[in-house]
């Protein structure tokens, strides 16, 4: 081989691959591609699949088995709400109220609490269930035969960094894909023309961006996200070029794009960019209707208290949600982290003003989210649309100050809506006080089993190999919850 040529310009690495010794660098390359293609029922992106890059990355992919869910709303009440104060009553806690756990507490705390504190707000038996729920929630009250109430959650990690990094991507340190990705990687998405994952979140949450990072996924499979509710997406209309010159414009900068991809090594950010300028052309036709609240029936934006000083903030995210769900999106989550009064990457935590801070909260959110299910309800979506409510994990029994509850990731509730869930359930317990989880205990990877396994995709097959081994979003653990299935 001659290497006059060369000299002007350096060789890629696709054609070192294919030049040098004899091309035995693409049998290398050749079986690593063979192992893609034989993953059976493994899902993978469409690339792969087809031996393509031009089949769009969030095409349909069929699920694994029947699915019964086809998309998921997860309302992330962040900062941590206290389970025994909305969805685990307790009496024997209000009963010895100001008296010391009658237990040890675990040696690994972030702050020493004191004596138990009995939650100021009465429970009562609602729906043909009979399930009890805090007189915090006095609208979603009325949907108790629709939630599966799971009391005994527990997770890993008491600081709200890992235990919101754990909860929505199922690792508590490093950077991983988010569930919504893992699930676009999966399943692709049933509308091209809108984001397939996208967060509604006024202020930012403990984390942020790595929340709903598609990490080392394909860039494809990043979540989009909508911070301000008056303009949801920005820059998204083009007041100089018409649609025509705009298309010119864009064919002539894929080809461009497309040369500079061809002299390099395959970059799924630079691929994700290139698809990014195509998807904003097609969202001009459709996301400004998809996001516009406003075209709603007054009585549609009523029932998600709309207008209302109290829950026009959150109404108008649950609204914006069933809305996206409704179009094809696969996934949506909506955090709270902000109301009229005020707001924080951490709405929910109250180590003070749990008497006032709690209260606030559960009004700001209480009407929309009744509202969101029964207008899945009433539209026929929610029997399959998973509803998921709760935070990264809950509140201790015990009182931080004299008006306030810590961190508790041993034992927290969380509730499940639609999509292949039984209603009017309370599933598991924690123990008298609402310390440990201790009845048909639910870790984290076991939720997240679960939502896949609803979604029509067994969680351990849902692989992605990286820097030598397989990845998935339950780790190397999680079991799915059967006993909350219909």
């Amino acid at each position: 081989m001659s290497f006059d040529q060369s000299a002007k310009s350096s060789p890629s690495r696709r054609q070192m691959l294919r030049r040098f010794a004899n091309g035995f660098g693409v049998l290398g390359l050749a079986d690593l591609l063979a192992r893609d293609l034989t993953l059976g029922s493994v899902a993978r992106p469409a690339e792969v699949v087809s031996g393509s890059a031009s089949v769009h990355p969030l095409s349909v992919k069929p699920a694994m088995y029947a699915p019964k869910a086809k998309r998921v709303i997860f309302l992330f009440m962040s900062g941590g709400p206290s389970h025994v104060d909305t969805f685990d009553p307790k009496p024997q806690l209000l009963k010895q109220n100001g008296k010391p756990l009658p237990f040890p507490m675990p040696a690994l705390m972030r702050t020493k609490t004191g004596n138990m504190l009995g939650s100021p707000w009465k429970f009562q038996k609602h729906g043909q269930c009979g399930t009890e729920i805090s007189e915090l929630f006095p609208h979603l009250s009325t949907c108790v035969d629709d939630l599966c109430v799971i009391r005994s959650m527990y997770a890993d990690n008491i600081n709200h960094n890992g235990a919101c990094l754990q909860m929505n991507t199922g690792e508590q340190t490093f950077s991983r894909p988010a569930m919504g990705s893992w699930l676009l990687y999966g399943l692709g998405s049933e509308n091209q023309n809108l984001p397939g994952f996208v967060v509604i979140s006024p202020s930012q949450p403990a984390q942020g961006a790595p929340l709903w990072s598609s990490s080392f996924l394909p860039a494809a499979y990043q979540g989009t996200l909508v911070s301000d509710l008056k303009n949801p997406i920005a820059n998204l209309s083009n007041p100089v070029l018409g649609k025509p010159r705009q298309r010119e414009q864009l064919d002539a900068l894929k080809r461009l794009n497309v040369l500079h991809e061809e002299a390099r090594e395959e970059d799924s950010r630079l691929s994700a960019r290139i698809e990014s300028f195509e998807l904003a052309f097609r969202m001009q036709t459709e996301a400004p209707e998809a996001f516009d609240v406003n075209s709603e029936s007054e009585a549609t934006r009523k029932l998600y208290g709309v207008g209302e000083p109290v829950t026009d903030h959150f109404g108008k995210q649950c609204l914006m949600a069933r809305r996206l769900v409704e179009r094809g999106v696969r996934m949506v989550q909506v955090y709270h982290t902000e109301t009229s009064k005020r707001k924080s990457c951490q709405l929910w935590d109250q180590h003070g003003s749990l008497r006032t801070e709690l209260p606030n909260n559960a009004m700001a959110t209480d009407k929309p989210i009744a509202g969101l299910l029964k207008d899945l309800k009433s539209r026929g979506l929610l029997e399959d649309t998973l509803v998921i409510w709760g935070g990264e994990f809950g509140r201790t029994p015990t009182a931080e100050g004299d008006n306030g509850r810590e961190h508790h990731p041993f034992g927290f509730s969380m509730w499940l809506a639609g999509g292949g869930v039984k209603g009017g359930l309370a599933h598991g317990s924690t123990d008298d006080f609402g310390w440990y989880a201790t009845q048909n205990k639910v870790h984290v990877h076991d939720l997240h089993a679960t939502i896949l396994h609803l979604m029509g995709i067994n969680h351990e097959k849902l692989t992605y190999r990286y820097s030598g081994r397989d990845y998935r979003l339950t780790d190397v653990s999680g079991r799915v919850v059967r006993e909350i299935l219909v």
